[in-house]
């Protein structure tokens, strides 16, 4: 095999269409884009979601909701997380550190899913009522 004898696999390359190129193409004269109007001229077309001036979708329907920019900062940790970490003391560094957590995260708060089955003492994490129970029912406290 030489260089000069390589070629690219049968049927894997097609030219493009030539439009505009005469009747015999059979692509000549209006080149595929029909009779006047909007979309056979150059650089004529409409924007995304227009509807030839009725109201659009996206404006007839309503708002609703709303998605805080805070939330990137806020995580959110269960028991079973915590009690696979297998730590006497637990803070934000640590369950950074072990990847539970994103680097971003100010705000941790632990979430009662699952159980805790050893002791563990939280420092600068909060915890929900129910967590809370089950952290110092397991032996735990928190700082």
């Amino acid at each position: 095999m030489e260089l000069n004898t390589i070629k690219p696999a049968a049927g894997s390359k097609h030219a493009r269409r030539r439009v505009g190129r005469g009747i015999g193409s059979g692509l000549g004269k209006t080149a595929g884009r029909g009779h006047k109007g909007q979309k056979s001229r150059s650089g004529g077309y409409h924007k995304v979601g227009f509807e030839g001036g009725q109201m659009p979708l996206q404006r007839r329907l309503p708002k609703r909701g709303f998605k805080s920019h805070l939330l990137k900062f806020n995580a959110e940790v269960t028991l079973t997380a915590l009690d696979k970490l297998g730590l006497p003391e637990v803070d934000l560094l640590t369950l950074k550190q072990a990847g539970l957590v994103g680097e971003l995260a100010k705000v941790v708060k632990v979430v009662k899913t699952g159980a805790l089955t050893k002791a563990v003492k939280l420092t600068g994490i909060g915890a929900t009522a129910g967590a809370k129970a089950a952290i110092e029912a397991a032996g735990g406290s928190l700082a």
